[in-house]
């Protein structure tokens, strides 16, 4: 940084070791920030950050550990330009067949701990009136289709409410809802994607691309990809219970249970 630069930005991003979360890190990387980079996977969080051209910080952490979500939370109250709440998972298992720890600990990752690290890291970007916040929810969010998708509308409804509260200081908070996309998220949750259309696939890149920019531009909603916005408006339009009736008649299991990352 030669002498009399603006600092390098720093940005920390959650579920960062594969699919979305490392889109985000080789974007955030391209726009020069400095990277603090969160994962329960250490081993590929560091081969990730030794490719990435710029200084990055790997955390090993389990987001759903009291503990390891308090270390975190105590980094983003040092000051982030950027936080990228991305980490998460899914059930391949209907609620009754779900172990409740399981559940439980979904809805510590993606609330509890998007919550504490949103609250954690809006005061300094607040008191110096610039920041930004991205939190990962999901088409889903739109359907109660199962507590996955019950924990991603409280993202949708978290972050558009917690945007009104912050834009007049000049920090924008995002809530990216991506459809289905190429990552390992649904192998590892064990479900079988075959039969998805393809036009109705994203790339990981293209997803955190958008939701940079509509972050950029102040929005509290970013549903990246004709195909999602196309399915976030039906969401929005029908009746609950004719969802529910779509979401159980179909013959399937559950036709749009699948969690997005």
């Amino acid at each position: 940084m030669s002498e009399g630069s603006p600092p390098q930005p720093t940005a920390l991003v959650t579920g960062a070791a594969a699919g979305i979360g490392a889109a985000f890190a080789r974007a955030l990387a391209r726009d020069g920030y400095r990277l603090v980079l969160v994962d329960r996977d250490g081993e590929r969080l560091r081969g990730l950050a030794n490719a990435l051209p710029v200084p990055c910080e790997t955390v090993t952490a389990d987001l759903a550990v009291e503990a390891e979500v308090a270390r975190i939370e105590a980094r983003c109250r040092e000051g982030v330009d950027l936080l990228v709440n991305n980490a998460g998972f899914g059930h391949p298992t209907e609620l009754l067949e779900t172990p409740v720890a399981a559940e439980v600990a979904m809805a510590r990752l993606h609330i509890e701990a998007v919550l504490r690290l949103t609250l954690a890291a809006l005061p300094p970007m607040i008191a110096r009136g610039s920041g930004r916040v991205v939190n990962t929810a999901s088409v889903l969010g739109f359907f109660p289709s199962s507590t996955y998708s019950a924990t991603k509308a409280w993202v949708v409804n978290f972050s558009q409410s917690t945007a009104r509260t912050t834009l007049p200081h000049g920090v924008a908070v995002t809530a990216l809802c991506p459809g289905f996309t190429r990552t390992e998220f649904h192998a590892t949750a064990g479900m079988n994607m075959a039969g998805v259309p393809g036009f109705l696939w994203l790339e990981a890149d293209a997803v955190a691309a958008a939701a940079l920019r509509d972050s950029r531009k102040g929005k509290a909603l970013s549903v990246p990809g004709w195909q999602n916005k196309v399915i976030v408006a039906i969401g929005r339009l029908l009746p609950a219970g004719l969802i529910g009736r779509m979401l159980t008649g179909s013959g399937s299991r559950n036709p749009v249970r699948q969690p997005q990352r």
